[in-house]
This record gives structure tokens, C-alpha cells and sequence, in this order.
């Protein structure tokens, strides 16, 4: 088998193979043996007619396409190796001269990465945003342990106000008559939620327990049921039970109840000790995330699309991942939106061209600046995975292939790459 390269332009690249008259004649062969029971040959036995007699009845191409899918690949890979290609997606193949006892000639049209280089990468100037931790702060995060630590006790001797739990009955009719899922009992509604359609918890506001309301409202424009969408509607509503949040005392007792601390002022350190851990992590996350941005901005690379395909088809099973912990799935999501997939795909467009481009970038930099993971690095990582896991670390290793070590191997790198490109930054 011969190859060469007769075109390139940008990221495609058109190869000549030529598969030898003897190597085709095999594969022939091989074609014919794999589909000669398909014939009926008058006088022959089903799948005992000679390969000849066969071609005489039905042409001498008859075995050609899977004598073709029998030789193309192998010559291909070969090709792709000895002219060192390294392709995206599948070629686009055509065949030039196909004649009996004649060598076959095919084009295939690859396309690959581009060539591209990364200059100018160290010295960067970036602005770094400090993040501070305010008393404030402090305080929000003392609210939120109150307000997860509160009950709802049932109150009789006020009205319904904003931020109540209210219990209800209700049904509701469009044009006077009553609609599917419009009607419930003993049903939850937080006041000031926004869980029911807009108007409706608003109405219930400065109403009495025992109250029987006529609450109405329209139905959105959008909204996901098509015959209610954009629809006058009424609702008869009985108000059962009306319950508001009774918050714990904040002082020494709840420290000891919610914490390890025997005092609300030790509970406040430890609060703000840990707000400033996370506002440390997070001016660093973010100054290493900018100076990669600001990097990648610099290049321009015209990537392939099957390569941004590929980076959309695998946000799309994390997004899907997601959605089950949920409990739910795509074809759900795609029903409440009213959406289709194609509309999700093009919203991940842009974020997919983003990350394979900064992927690109940083693989490139690490090339050029050879960064390896050391054996040390690559056992330290997988002794944190394996306790991320809570697995003991050689049986960790035990399930681990190759294709898994050469991942870790290239996320160290790649680190060690950012860290190389935040060193060498100018802070402006």
C-alpha cells in the first residue's frame, strides 16, 4: 500500500492511497466468502456457486463495496501512521480508479487539528479582584444556621403576611369551567415563594384563617401547559392552617446546639475564619481562571467543528447527569422548556468552542515548555482520589488502565502548566 499527501488547506488534508491489484484481489476473496450463501445460482447449491460464476451473473463489481470495506481501514491506519496524521473526525472517502486486476486508487479528505503557536505567555498583565470578608458576611452566615434551625409553629390571631405557610384548598376554572390539575387539598404554599402563578400568593395576603378566597390571575404567556397559557383563570381558595418561622435565640445555647463551640463569640471566629479561607480560594480561583482567559484570548485557532461537536455531545451527558440527581432526565427538561435538543446545543456553542480552545492552548504551552508529571506527583494524585473514594490506594490502582493513568498524568501537567502561567503574571 502506498499513500501520500496530494492537498492540504487549513485543517484538511486530502491523502492518495493506493491499495495494490494483488492486496484488492484478497480482499475479494474474502468478500466472497462472506457473502457467496447469499446467491442463488441456478445449479448450484445456496453459497457453493464459484466466485466467477457468480461475478457472471452479477457483474464483476458485485463484490467491489465489501471487498472495499474489507482493505480501506487497514490501508487508512497505515497511511495515518507512516504519514504521521493524527485526524478529528471520520475521512471522506472516494474512490478514483477501480478496475479488475488494476491496483485501487481512493482519496480521503481528514480533517485535523491546526498548527498554531503560543507566544507571549509569560509577563501577562491581569487584574486580580481581592475578595474580603465583611461583617456582614458574618452575620448572613449566622442568619442562614438561625433560619435552617427554625420551626413553624400555627398562629390563629392574625391575617396571612408575606413569608406565612400557608394551607390550602383550591380549585380552578378557565371560561367557567374547571381544569385538569387546577384543584388540590391540604396543599403547602410559602407566601412570597413565586411557586404559583404570579398574582395568586399576593391575594391571599391580609386574609383570615378559615377564609374562603376568590383569588384571580393570568396564566403566563409561556407557560408550559398550551391551553392555559395566557388565560384569564379563578381559583377558589380555603385557608386551613396559617404557620410562621419561629427562629431560635441567638446566643451561647445555640453555639453549643449547631456547633463544637460553647460560645456564640468562638462560633463567629470559626465563621469568619472560614469565610476568609473561602475568599482566599476564591480571588485565586479566579486569578488563575483570568489569566488563562487573557492567554487564550491572545491565539487564534480555527478549530475544527467536529472537535466542538464532540466537547457539546460530552456537556450534554454532564448536563444530563445533573439532571437525574434530580430526578429527572433531558426529555422532561426539553417538555418544561420547550425547547428541543438542537436549541441546547446551540446554547453550549460557544461555551464548548471556549473550553476546547483553552484546551488547546494550555496542551500547547505544556509542549513547549515540556511539562511532565513525575511519578511522585502521579502517586500523590491517586492517594487523593482513592481517599476522595474512601478506597485503600493500591486497590484503587488495581482498577486503573492505562487510559486512566495517561488522564492523570495530563490533568498534573496541565496544572502545573496554569501554575507556571500565574507565577510568571503581572497582578495590574
Amino acid at each position: 500500500m502506498n499513500s501520500e499527501i496530494i492537498k492540504q488547506e487549513e485543517n484538511k488534508i486530502t491523502l492518495k492511497l493506493v491499495v495494490e491489484a494483488a492486496d484488492f484481489e484478497k480482499a475479494i476473496d474474502k468478500a466472497y466468502n462472506k457473502m457467496k450463501s447469499r446467491f442463488n445460482i441456478p445449479g448450484f447449491r445456496k453459497g457453493k456457486a464459484p466466485r466467477k460464476i457468480i461475478e457472471t451473473h452479477y457483474g464483476v463489481g458485485v463484490f467491489y463495496e465489501e471487498a472495499i470495506n474489507q482493505c480501506f481501514p487497514e490501508a487508512y491506519e497505515e497511511a495515518l501512521e507512516a504519514l504521521k496524521i493524527d485526524p478529528v473526525d471520520r475521512p471522506e472517502i472516494d474512490i478514483e480508479d477501480i478496475n479488475k486486476g488494476e491496483d485501487v486508487v481512493f482519496t480521503a479528505v481528514v480533517e485535523v487539528m491546526p498548527e498554531f503557536s503560543v507566544d507571549n505567555y509569560k509577563g501577562i498583565e491581569v487584574e486580580k479582584k481581592e475578595y474580603n470578608v465583611q461583617e456582614e458576611d458574618i452575620e448572613n452566615e449566622i442568619k442562614a444556621m438561625l433560619e435552617k434551625n427554625s420551626r413553624m409553629i400555627e398562629v390563629s390571631d392574625r391575617a396571612v403576611k408575606e413569608n406565612d405557610l400557608v394551607i390550602i384548598d383550591y380549585k380552578g376554572f378557565v371560561d367557567g369551567e374547571a381544569f385538569e390539575g387546577g384543584s388540590a387539598e391540604k396543599q403547602s404554599l410559602n407566601i412570597g415563594s413565586g411557586q404559583f402563578i404570579p398574582g395568586f400568593e399576593e391575594q391571599l395576603v391580609g386574609k383570615n384563617l378559615g377564609d374562603e378566597v376568590e383569588v384571580k390571575v393570568t396564566f403566563p404567556i409561556e407557560y408550559h401547559a398550551e391551553n392555559l397559557a395566557g388565560k384569564d383563570a379563578t381559583f377558589n381558595v380555603k385557608i386551613h392552617e396559617i404557620k410562621e418561622k419561629e427562629l431560635p435565640a441567638l446566643d451561647d445555647e445555640f453555639a453549643k446546639d449547631v456547633s463544637e463551640f460553647d460560645t456564640l463569640d468562638e462560633l463567629r471566629v470559626d465563621i469568619k475564619n472560614k469565610l476568609e479561607e473561602q475568599a482566599k480560594n476564591k480571588t485565586e480561583k479566579e486569578f488563575r481562571n483570568t489569566v488563562v482567559e487573557n492567554i487564550v484570548k491572545t491565539v487564534d485557532i480555527n478549530i475544527p467543528e467536529a472537535v466542538i461537536e464532540r466537547q457539546i455531545d460530552s456537556m450534554l451527558k454532564d448536563f444530563e447527569y445533573q439532571l437525574s440527581y434530580q430526578g429527572l432526565n433531558l426529555e422532561y427538561y426539553y417538555q418544561m422548556t420547550g425547547s428541543k435538543e438542537e436549541d441546547l446545543r446551540s446554547q453550549m456553542r460557544e461555551d464548548a468552542a471556549t473550553r476546547v480552545k483553552s484546551q488547546l492552548v494550555l496542551d500547547k504551552i505544556c509542549e513547549q515548555e515540556k511539562i511532565e508529571a513525575t511519578e511522585e506527583e502521579l502517586q500523590s494524585e491517586l492517594q487523593k482520589v482513592a481517599e476522595q473514594y474512601k478506597q485503600e490506594v493500591d486497590k484503587f490502582k488495581e482498577n486503573l488502565r492505562e487510559e486512566d493513568l495517561k488522564y492523570f498524568k495530563e490533568n498534573i501537567a496541565v496544572r502545573k502548566t496554569i501554575d507556571l502561567l500565574v507565577e510568571n503574571a503581572k497582578v495590574s
